[in-house]
């Protein structure tokens, strides 16, 4: 407990020295962290101009679009602790909060937008929010709420870094993550494996567990529910590839490089080995297939803690850093910013957001597995007792995925190259070519 209060204690220091820490994504093929959550209230039209700009005696209710699980912890909190909360705290404000699927989210923001019917308030992946600031429908909050420099100043300044664009900020820092490698203490003591240090190691654990159970199922040993930004990169990293040059202004080179291209067809090679799966609809959705025995690796962040407790309280597992590679052991930056679109009711918008960024709400999701960014949080007995001390010593070598505008797009075509290559269709060096090539016409654009 010590050691574990000693690790959290530096997650100032530790998290502040980050560059732009950009949020969880996942796209086509998703990662099951962030993009498996459903509708689960009814979705009201966003208010009209006309509407927001009534008096302020009536009761005003703002939207708010988040990709919180439906069935998850967080959305449990949020539904039944937090909303109630904040409305108590003012009254004539609700909230009708809505659901999304992370890829779906995404999309519905980008038709909303062209309708005239967007949310107030929105928990977004903040690697969306470059493209949603070009597209002009964020508010930039340092410009427009006068006490938005005290809210900034108690969070932590890497994570409110993903919302500054040209000097000005688009939302506030919701939570900071990252993901590292479980795995199934009996399986791989059964199996006489150790735990994989390297990602050569890794490879041939997956080989060695996966195979057919007592019961006659398949197991596999490993399970990842994407192939996107989000789902690769530690792979690409940690193999010592990369996706575009430091400048972030082209891809060829990078994309493409012998690192990018191995790390592509390890995935390849253990897919067709029957080794690895995850990704293809119908197949065994990541909880339930870990906790049953089905799936014996993966890489996942804090919240998979919280899950795990609830659907399989009994199965046991461990927790290691992501295997390392000649690029060392790289994770992905994730987290999530709140931000308000430029329809929003405004005053209400605003209080909301910073509800959700108090201590008092933080410390709430910090028991579902949320790290906090609210430096207040960070220094309570409920965050420093959580177990957020594996996480946070990944923290120190993680990066972020590409801060650019068209990182949806490039995310999406990195998705549908890789699937191309594990379907073998294409070759790992023909398909990193073609989308290398696409991705700089995207970045010059």
């Amino acid at each position: 407990m010590k050691e574990r209060k000693k690790l959290l204690a530096i997650i100032l220091a530790s998290v502040t020295s980050l560059a732009a820490i950009t949020g969880c994504g996942q796209s086509p093929a998703t990662s099951e962290s962030d993009s498996k959550s459903q509708e689960t209230a009814t979705e009201a039209p966003a208010s009209t101009n006309e509407t927001k700009e009534e008096a302020s005696t009536e009761e005003v209710t703002i939207n708010f679009w988040h990709h919180y699980s439906a069935q998850s912890p967080e959305n449990e909190t949020l539904t039944t602790v937090l909303i109630p909360k904040f409305e108590e705290e003012n009254p004539g404000i609700k909230v009708n909060a809505v659901s999304h699927e992370w890829a779906d989210l995404h999309d519905k923001i980008l038709i909303s937008a062209q309708s005239d019917t967007l949310p107030d308030v929105a928990r977004l992946d903040s690697a969306w929010i470059p493209e949603f600031q070009k597209m002009g429908i964020l508010v930039p909050l340092n410009k427009e709420m006068s006490d938005y420099n005290d809210i900034a100043g108690g969070l932590l300044e890497s994570a409110m870094s993903t919302a500054e664009i040209g000097g000005d900020n688009y939302g506030l820092a919701l939570n900071t993550n990252t993901k590292i490698l479980y795995y199934n203490v009996e399986a791989l003591s059964e199996a006489g494996i150790a735990v994989p240090k390297t990602m050569d190691e890794f490879a041939d654990a997956c080989k060695k567990l996966s195979g057919t159970n007592a019961n006659g199922q398949q197991v596999w040993g490993y399970d990842e529910p994407g192939l996107s930004g989000w789902n690769l990169c530690p792979f690409i990293w940690s193999m010592g590839g990369s996706l575009t040059n430091e400048d972030q202004t082209k891809a060829t080179g990078y994309l493409n490089s012998k690192e990018t291209v191995a790390a592509i067809e390890m995935f390849a090679n253990l897919y067709k080995e029957n080794a690895i799966t995850g990704w293809n609809s119908g197949d065994i959705p990541m909880t339930d297939g870990f906790g049953t025995g089905r799936y014996v690796m993966l890489l996942e962040g804090p919240w998979k803690v919280a899950e795990l407790a609830g659907a399989y309280p009994d199965f046991k597992y461990e927790t290691a850093p992501v295997p390392a590679g000649d690029g060392g052991s790289i994770s992905v930056l994730g987290g999530e910013d709140i931000s308000m679109f430029n329809s929003a009711n405004k005053d209400a918008a605003w209080k909301f957001m910073k509800f959700m960024t108090s201590e008092y709400a933080q410390v709430e999701m910090a028991k579902c597995g949320q790290i906090p960014v609210n430096k207040t949080a960070l220094e309570t007995d409920t965050v420093k007792d959580a177990d957020f001390a594996p996480y946070i010593e990944q923290l120190q070598t993680a990066k972020s995925r590409p801060t650019v505008a068209c990182w949806s797009e490039f995310d999406s075509e990195l998705a549908a190259a890789v699937t191309e290559v594990v379907n073998g269709d294409k070759t790992a060096q023909e398909a990193m070519d073609e989308l290398a090539a696409k991705v700089d016409t995207l970045l010059a654009e």
